[in-house]
């Protein structure tokens, strides 16, 4: 059972984190953008998500979203568990990984634009090769801590039926009442996970810094 819930919540969380990045990397290009309304979007959206809990994103969208479609559409919908879980790990993960790509582009040096301008570089070519990869490089230890946020994250959508990890746990613990086992094993089961992923950060991070 821990090993289907480590497959719902891998998928949720890998799928989470990439979505995540797209959205965080349009939302942090519009932060320092020079449009004002792209700029108020993104700090509207922004300001949404990290002001409300993750476990009330979760029911909002879960049970408020469908109801409000099916309200629309005159019809009832149903939104499938696993894909909210996606959609609101997505969301959260675009909101912080945002400021990580503001502060990338922020941190590259102006006067390497200004060269590849000198160059007669189109601006996209210079924000393609000349802005974007260190820009990225910086950020890879920043993504990897988002995407180990973002798997623990997967436990709190045990609360809307995701069959990952803690709801599997949930589940065994209701059908055989040996809670003691049950929750000692998933919090061992975390550990072990999150540490492998913690030591592959830290091996990363020794080569990038190289």
């Amino acid at each position: 059972m821990l090993f289907r819930g480590l497959k719902v919540t891998m998928e949720v969380a890998v799928v989470g984190i990439l979505l995540g990045f797209v959205l965080g990397s349009i939302t942090g290009y519009a932060l320092q953008s020079s449009s004002r309304i792209a700029k108020e979007i993104a700090n509207i959206y922004i300001w949404i998500i990290r002001g409300t809990p993750l476990v009330v994103q979760a029911l909002y969208v879960y049970f408020v979203v469908p109801a409000i479609i099916s309200g629309i559409k005159g019809e009832t919908f149903i939104l499938d568990s696993t894909l909210a879980g996606i959609i609101v790990i997505t969301l959260n993960a675009g909101a912080f990984i945002s400021a990580l790509v503001k502060g990338a582009l922020e941190g590259v040096d102006a006067g390497q634009k200004e060269a590849g301008c000198s160059l007669s570089l189109t601006k996209v070519q210079v924000m393609t090769h000349i802005v974007i990869p260190p820009a990225f490089k910086s950020m890879i230890p920043g993504l990897f801590n988002q995407f180990i946020i973002s798997l623990k994250d997967t436990a709190l959508l045990s609360m809307i039926s995701v069959n990952e990890i803690t709801r599997q746990t949930q589940n065994y613990a209701t059908r055989t009442l040996n809670t003691i086992l049950a929750y000692t094993v998933c919090a061992l089961f975390y550990l072990v996970l999150l540490s492998v992923l913690m030591i592959l950060q830290k091996v990363v991070e020794v080569k990038i810094n190289k």
